[in-house]
């Protein structure tokens, strides 16, 4: 009985993902339904809709955070859940590119079903067990876009708006679930109190900074991220212009990362960091991530995609180790707050990466353009994960750790 609440927190984030893959096939073709001229055009408009998204959580972010630090974990969570349903409400009855852009941004706020989700996890684990759960989460994830994308890409197929009101139906199911079975994870002795610089997402973001210790993993993590972003943001319309996929394919491929993505994180990752340590790990990842994107920005058969798509999967490993790394670097009073400073760093990539991205690739499959090279934006992440893998030396070293040494 004292893994339930750690059972529940997997479910919503299962839900959670499921209800962010369940988009990512048909992105697409909503784009034509609210007038994208092209294919280029569309994912210069989702580009849009994912910073739109992204500016939201940022500026909410820490703030919700702080907020569950000061009143508890459950409401905020619950709260966040119910905000999801009535955003996927509105994207199902979306008929223009402003309405979707409306419901993108209810979404960015309501990016606290991670953000506490997180902290919850940090509040009921110990040091020793955080690297292990974190990777549970990006295997619920996993499992989550397994089911999602091929979920949205059959749904889609009885109309464009059905992938929306199932996953609308699933996050009102699941705010009733939580409302009768989860427990408060955080005593209220163990709060803290919840003031007007909460408000201010940069004021956050520097106090995270100047925490010892803490700055160097929050940092390979943003740009981990940031680099990350031309999966999500590209993953649809690079596979439809490379190799002329339709939505079911695109559901299909995103749903064996999924897979590959739940056996690295639920699987692969406690072995190895009980064999390696979690620095090794952490380098490996790092350089999965380097060479399968380089990869894919000269690939053009499907057996490089497959290949590099193992690679994308091996790189996941990054993002837990380094949120584990950093949830260890503060107290438990603090873990709502840097939680949110985390999803924070990541919603401001998520805001910047998708416009520069989807512009690469943009300029990069004009018709009229001098280069044709649809790979172009994945060489660009992997010239930011190159730059910081020093920095990820130096988080070694400065926990006495090295490539030789566990």
């Amino acid at each position: 009985m004292k893994d339930r609440p750690f059972l529940f927190i997997l479910a919503t984030l299962l839900i959670d993902a499921i209800g962010i893959g369940i988009v990512f096939p048909i992105m697409p073709e909503l784009m034509e339904r609210v007038g994208a001229a092209s294919n280029a055009e569309g994912s210069l408009w989702a580009g849009l809709l994912m910073s739109a998204y992204a500016g939201a959580m940022f500026l909410c972010g820490p703030a919700i955070g702080s907020l569950s630090d000061a009143i508890g974990r459950k409401p905020v969570l619950l709260a966040a859940l119910a905000l999801l349903a009535a955003d996927y409400v509105v994207m199902a009855l979306a008929g223009s590119l402003w309405l979707l852009l409306l419901g993108r941004l209810i979404a960015g706020m309501a990016g606290s079903t991670y953000i506490t989700a997180t902290a919850y996890i940090a509040d009921i684990s110990t040091a020793g067990e955080k690297s292990a759960r974190f990777g549970m989460i990006g295997a619920a994830f996993g499992i989550g876009f397994v089911l999602g994308p091929a979920l949205g890409g059959l749904a889609a197929t009885i109309h464009l708006s059905a992938p929306f009101w199932i996953a609308a139906a699933m996050s009102a199911a699941n705010v009733l679930f939580g409302l009768f079975v989860l427990p408060e994870s955080l005593p209220p002795e163990r709060r803290r109190p919840f003031g007007r610089r909460e408000l201010n997402p940069f004021a956050q973001i520097l106090d995270a900074f100047r925490i010892p210790n803490l700055a160097v993993p929050l940092l390979v993590l943003f740009v981990f991220e940031f680099a990350n972003m031309v999966y999500p943001a590209l993953w649809a319309f690079w596979t439809r212009e490379v190799f002329g996929w339709s939505t079911a394919l695109i559901g299909l491929s995103l749903a064996a990362y999924g897979v590959m993505l739940a056996v690295v994180q639920g699987g692969l990752m406690p072995l190895l960091v009980r064999g390696l340590g979690e620095f090794r790990v952490l380098v490996i990842g790092l350089l999965a991530a380097l060479v399968g994107m380089v990869g894919f920005g000269f690939t053009e058969t499907l057996v490089g995609l497959a290949l590099f798509l193992v690679l994308a999967a091996l790189s996941d490993l990054a993002p837990p180790l380094l949120t584990a790394m950093s949830s260890n670097r503060v107290d438990e009073r603090r873990q709502g707050m840097v939680q949110g400073v985390i999803a924070s760093l990541s919603s401001f990539a998520s805001v910047v990466a998708p416009l520069i991205l989807t512009f690469v690739f943009e300029v990069y499959t004009d018709d009229e353009g001098e280069l044709y090279m649809p790979g172009a934006p994945f060489l660009l992440s992997a010239l930011m994960v190159l730059a910081i893998l020093p920095l990820a030396l130096r988080l070694g070293r400065a926990t006495g750790l090295s490539l030789d040494r566990p």
